[in-house]
């Protein structure tokens, strides 16, 4: 059953530049946002001019919750939840559109930076499913924090403006590359070769002797002009390794934007908005539930295997004013939930790795997985027929284009998403987001088009569910 192309209904010039406006703004967001950290600190922003506050202030004033209002909750700088307080009973139920911040990377090991043959290099620790051979002689940045002893956060952002410099990981040239040309795609680059090459000019002493690791030593001078830091100040870091420069329309027609991290913030984006946008209050509380470490299981206290959603939402119920074990177990149980995650485009180049009645196309409009997983759809979570049916409804009643997909052929391979940790609360969950080609390279691509039925479709979502 062929879907239409959601372009055939931006046929005028108004309509279009509606389409247009909003990938501007989220390719502005893509190209600024390129860590957890910097995203949840946009968004934040974000939250605060449409006046939605923090949760952390309204309970240290004991404010009490009514319908119509709008708080968030940050945790730990990388993991963020922002409630829209409906009409109705909490009890009754929210309606969540969860999806993940965090991106496919490397990032800097606790002891980084050494010398080897007069050149200064950053050693790293890939994060995520990466092809590692895709990194290579690419211009890379740094991005993200450094903590001191005395607890001084330094924030770290080289390689983006005009003037910085950039980084990058060397390659064995064709003329000696018989060997590797040889070895499996997984193999062509290990990942202890994504050493990433940030200096060669060597220091010397007052008496122009060349010092010890001299090119190290002059990288470490110019960081503490820079930063004031020292070397060891780098066991307290987080400093991700992220293609440098702003994501950039695609195509003669510009109907595309290509850029780092559509995985997962192409979703994560219109999540946010759809709240942002919602001018009436809801009947049943949204929330736009924006989380780290998808990529590397949900782990760990920023992701979604944490407590913090719980324990967030037991604090929401308590201002509220109906707090109880019984009510907040309800809650979770009735919620419903788009786990907003990116799809698998079908690539005319790669047509075989598909199956071309059952995956995702550019162009055609949101896209809604019943099931993920890997073979026997290992991992996944399954939606509900019923469910589905909700769905379609909701959709169809805002005229959004959508489309249904799985992750290419069942034996091909697969993946997973937050979904079916919601699941484990009882709550109707279905994977939903945008599809990507080009997926967890360090450039994707994405349709604007299908960007903004996402945000139709959250906003859908968030009014009837």
């Amino acid at each position: 059953m062929e879907r239409k192309n959601a372009w055939s209904k931006y046929t005028s010039e108004k309509d279009k530049k509606k389409v247009m406006a909003f990938a501007e703004d989220y390719r502005q967001f893509l190209s600024a946002c390129k860590t957890e950290r910097e995203c949840v600190s946009y968004f934040v922003e974000k939250a605060e001019k449409a006046g939605y506050i923090n949760l952390e202030d309204a309970i240290s004033k004991g404010q009490k919750l009514k319908p119509g209002d709008k708080v968030y909750a940050a945790n730990k700088g990388k993991m963020l939840a922002v409630f829209n307080i409906g009409k109705e009973p909490i009890e009754k139920g929210l309606n969540i559109l969860g999806a993940h911040i965090d991106s496919p990377r490397m990032d800097l090991k606790q002891n980084p930076l050494y010398e080897d043959s007069d050149i200064a290099l950053f050693d790293t620790h890939y994060y995520g499913g990466i092809k590692k051979y895709q990194w290579v002689t690419i211009p890379l940045a740094l991005h993200g924090v450094i903590v001191k002893k005395d607890g001084e956060i330094v924030n770290v952002n080289v390689g983006e403006d005009p003037a910085d410099p950039v980084f990058g990981i060397s390659d064995l040239l064709i003329h000696l590359a018989a060997d590797q040309m040889d070895k499996k795609g997984s193999k062509v680059v290990e990942g202890e070769d994504l050493n990433v090459i940030v200096g060669s000019i060597p220091g010397f002493d007052k008496e122009g002797k060349k010092e010890k690791d001299a090119v190290k030593s002059n990288v470490l001078k110019l960081i503490k002009e820079k930063y004031d830091l020292e070397e060891e100040d780098f066991i307290s870091a987080e400093i991700e390794v992220v293609p440098a420069g702003p994501a950039r329309d695609f195509g003669f027609d510009r109907s595309m934007i290509l850029g780092y991290g559509h995985d997962d913030r192409v979703c994560a984006y219109p999540s946010f908005m759809a709240l942002i946008n919602a001018k009436k209050t809801l009947d049943k509380t949204a929330c736009a539930l924006l989380v780290d470490k998808e990529e590397i299981g949900s782990v760990g206290a920023t992701g979604m295997q944490s407590k913090f959603f719980e324990n967030t939402l037991a604090e929401i119920y308590n201002l509220v004013g109906e707090y109880s074990e019984l009510n907040l177990r309800r809650a979770l149980s009735n919620s419903k939930v788009l786990s907003s995650d990116v799809s698998a485009a079908l690539d005319p180049n790669y047509a075989s790795a598909f199956e071309k009645n059952n995956s995702a196309y550019l162009g055609r409009g949101l896209v809604f997985n019943k099931y993920t997983g890997a073979r026997g759809k290992s991992g996944s979570n399954d939606a509900s027929a019923e469910y589905v049916g909700e769905i379609r409804a909701m959709m169809d009643k805002d005229n959004v284009f959508w489309q249904t997909a799985e992750l290419g052929k069942v034996d091909q391979g697969g993946g997973g998403t937050i979904a079916y940790i919601m699941g484990n609360y009882n709550m109707q969950v279905i994977d939903s987001g945008v599809a990507v080609l080009s997926m967890h390279a360090p450039c994707e691509i994405i349709s604007k088009v299908d960007l903004y039925e996402a945000l139709l479709g959250y906003e859908a979502f968030i009014k009837y569910a």
